[in-house]
């Protein structure tokens, strides 16, 4: 018998003085079994960096035709397609000819991450941006999950502030260009 999803909940309070944003929302996020803590929580914290009208988590691992995070308009036409890790120049070429804007967060060494990508065909390749953290930062953090949770984001300077479960920490946010 396959083990299933494991449901997490995240209270978040959000306040993006970069962009503006400030929201209080609730988050329900199914980790699959080969999931780790590092990725789920990578993928939370996109959820709220990119958090706008819209945003939603992709189907998981089963729907390999839609990104870990997606924005949608009011048409249902994909207008952000977040990725998590570090996926392929393949998936990233699909996704920026479907979206406006394509983005990758990553927990992994951005450089790594990034040098399969030479040399392949990505769509708009110049736009692709990839952001990461402080090295040690997603792992001092990812043991702080529990099933419930309470997540303060604050964001300014292209600094994070985390308060996750009481436990803060703080990161800078580095974005990555291609070539």
């Amino acid at each position: 018998m396959a083990i299933g999803s494991t449901m997490h909940t995240f209270e978040v309070q959000l306040a993006d003085m970069d962009r503006g944003v400030y929201d209080d929302f609730s988050l329900r996020v199914a980790r699959h079994p080969s999931e780790t803590n590092a990725y789920m929580l990578t993928r939370v914290l996109a959820y709220g960096l990119e958090f706008t009208e819209g945003i939603t988590f992709g189907g998981g691992i089963s729907q390999t035709d839609e990104p870990a995070v997606l924005v949608r308009d009011l048409t249902g036409q994909t207008t952000a397609w977040i990725e998590i890790g570090a996926p392929d120049a393949e998936r990233l070429h699909y996704g920026s000819r479907l979206a406006e804007r394509t983005v990758v967060y990553t927990h992994r060494d951005p450089a790594k991450v990034m040098a399969p990508w030479a040399d392949k065909r990505i769509h708009r390749s110049e736009d692709l941006r990839v952001y990461s953290f402080d090295a040690g930062f997603i792992d001092s953090a990812a043991p702080l999950i529990e099933r419930r949770n309470t997540m303060i984001l604050t964001v300014t300077e292209q600094v994070l502030y985390l308060d996750l479960n009481g436990t803060t920490l703080t990161t800078a946010i580095h974005e990555h260009e291609l070539g």
